[in-house]
């Protein structure tokens, strides 16, 4: 490590002072700073999961009669780190991105997320992507009833009731690129809390520009020309062919205007609605 000109400032009004002992309160200031605490929760739990990963016990097993099965552990040489296939993107509600960063590092709270994305465009990596955050809850998309299992959690700095800030906007693309790249996530699997847990969520909200993001291969949106739906045209399986969770159609209906249409979220579908959700369940 480089001293910068504070430590050689620091040596020179204070030369009785070695420059290990600068060097190691330089250190502790780090880890004593805002996230010290925190940081350390984290490094030690990672170190656990890291310890259970390694365990090679095999399987414990009784039969029937309270007979113990024979197993063993063969370690197999074939395998990879589980990696995620969706990335789910929320807007926080709160009035500042350090409000996200506490709750985000309260226990009780309960809830977390891979990223935080502030307005002024900074980015908060608060948990390593193969592990699993608390950031869907109870939600559903297609087959799948666990998307903290299988999902990347994105939270951006905003109320809610505002435009995206653009800095915000270009490195939540910036983001996306690295993550699709990264572990091959499908266009289609770049999505909403809202479309995940209907009844629940509404982030990341109407003002989000799913449009954009689609432009950037993050997500789909109709195209420009639409065509009339045939008369037989089946609107929950249309739904259920993008993803909804149907089980409260009129949920799942301002879920998907709140995504593909945005002007109005009324539950009822108007002749645009039903020719762009033609149109994106044919994607």
């Amino acid at each position: 490590m480089i001293p910068d000109t504070s430590d050689l400032i620091l040596t020179k009004k204070y030369p009785q002072i070695p420059m290990s002992v600068f060097l190691l309160m330089l250190v502790s200031s780090c880890a004593t700073g805002p996230y010290g605490v925190t940081n350390k929760v984290y490094r030690r739990q990672a170190k656990t999961f890291s310890k259970t990963l390694q365990e090679t016990a095999p399987a414990l097993l009784l039969d029937s009669t309270g007979m113990a099965i024979p197993s063993d552990w063969v370690g197999a040489v074939n395998f990879g780190m589980r990696k995620p296939n969706f990335v789910i993107i929320h807007y926080t509600a709160q009035k500042a991105a350090s409000e996200t960063l506490k709750t985000f590092t309260t226990v009780k709270t309960e809830v977390s997320a891979h990223y935080v994305i502030g307005k002024d465009g900074k980015v908060h990596h608060m948990l390593n992507d193969y592990l699993r955050a608390w950031h869907a809850g109870t939600s559903k998309w297609g087959s799948v009833t666990d998307m903290n299992s299988c999902s990347i959690g994105i939270e951006l700095d905003n109320t809610g009731e505002e435009p995206f800030a653009d800095a915000q906007m270009n490195s939540l693309l910036a983001l996306l690129a690295k993550l699709k790249k990264a572990y091959n996530i499908p266009m289609a699997n770049f999505i909403g809390h809202s479309d995940i847990a209907p009844p629940r969520k509404q982030d990341p909200g109407t003002y989000f520009p799913w449009k954009l993001m689609a432009l950037h291969g993050f997500g789909i949106w109709s195209d420009d020309v639409l065509e009339l739906p045939p008369d037989n045209f089946d609107v929950v399986q249309a739904l259920r062919i993008i993803g909804y969770d149907t089980s409260d159609l009129n949920m799942a209906i301002i879920a998907f205007k709140r995504h593909f249409i945005q002007t109005d979220i009324k539950p009822e579908l108007t002749q645009l609605d039903l020719n762009v959700l033609y149109n994106v369940s044919g994607k």
